[in-house]
């Protein structure tokens, strides 16, 4: 059995509090990836899942005690410190079974820590808290939490869940225009009749003077990475602009890759050791 963690904390720009949350996830960890900008790291765990959910947990209370959001500044959305903690199943492990540990870990991040936890996605105990983008919403305008109450003073509240595969992956543009990123994200995401599987939103990203169509590809089967690119580069080429290139965020599986073989989606920062088949090959 092994299950996928894939951990969002709010800081991005400490190498320092970065190191501790990786330190806590241990053996488990396969990669960290974090961004200025977004003020925003993501840790990628694998293992046996009440391993991974323990691993997780440890995560979670480096960055109660490390991270503060009363003075937290970055262009990506978030909630709390630990911001969104999703279980993903990869082998011999079902959806539901990453429910459950999802469950239980936002429990104890509720009885442990005292910081109120949303579930969502295949976690959710409401239909109308299946998607983040709406906890994020709800939970701005006053949604209770599935466990506890209010909100931590310094860590705010923590999104926990199980999901499928999801490719975090961000197209960046040159040109300094946030307008141009939101509206071709507008464009490209389902929730706007666009790309079936496809969430996107438009980001700056201040210290390259570019911005970015940020996007969290939920089902590669149905949308390859490529349509995807070739989406954006479409209205790039309407209106001028240039792809400054591509970069993962976190890990990808194989088949992702796979299916976009033969097209130039202009990597950043692709590397073997990235796809998440490989290096679950070298600690085994």
């Amino acid at each position: 059995m092994i299950v996928e963690c894939v951990p969002n904390f709010s800081e991005g720009r400490d190498p320092g509090i970065i190191a501790s949350l990786g330190n806590a996830a241990g053996a488990l960890l396969l990669d960290t990836t974090w961004d200025v900008d977004h003020n925003r790291s993501v840790l990628t765990l694998a293992g046996a899942g009440d391993a991974v959910a323990a691993a997780a947990l440890e995560c979670v209370k480096v960055a109660a005690r490390l991270i503060d959001l009363s003075g937290h500044s970055g262009v990506h959305p978030r909630l709390g410190a630990a911001d969104v903690v999703p279980f993903v199943p990869v082998s011999g492990v079902s959806l539901e079974k990453c429910a459950e540990l999802a469950r239980d870990a936002g429990r104890r991040i509720w009885e442990e820590l005292r910081i109120p936890v949303y579930l969502y996605e295949a976690a959710a105990l409401r239909p109308e808290c299946l998607r983040l983008e709406s906890v994020r919403k709800l939970a701005g305008n006053g949604l209770a939490p599935d466990f506890g109450a209010g909100r931590h003073p310094t860590a705010g509240v923590c999104v926990v869940g199980a999901r499928k595969f999801l490719i975090a992956w961000n197209i960046n543009l040159r040109t300094a225009d946030v307008a141009v990123a939101r509206t071709f994200a507008r464009e490209i995401r389902e929730s706007s009749g666009g790309l079936p599987g496809v969430k996107a939103i438009g980001l700056p990203l201040r210290t390259r003077a570019q911005v970015q169509v940020s996007v969290n590809l939920v089902d590669f089967e149905r949308t390859p990475l490529y349509v995807v690119f070739d989406a954006v580069a479409d209205r790039c080429k309407a209106r001028g602009i240039e792809i400054a290139g591509s970069e993962l965020i976190g890990m990808i599986p194989s088949a992702a890759l796979a299916s976009s073989a033969g097209h130039d989606l202009k990597w950043e920062n692709m590397r073997p050791d990235l796809v998440l088949e490989n290096r679950l090959q070298q600690i085994r």
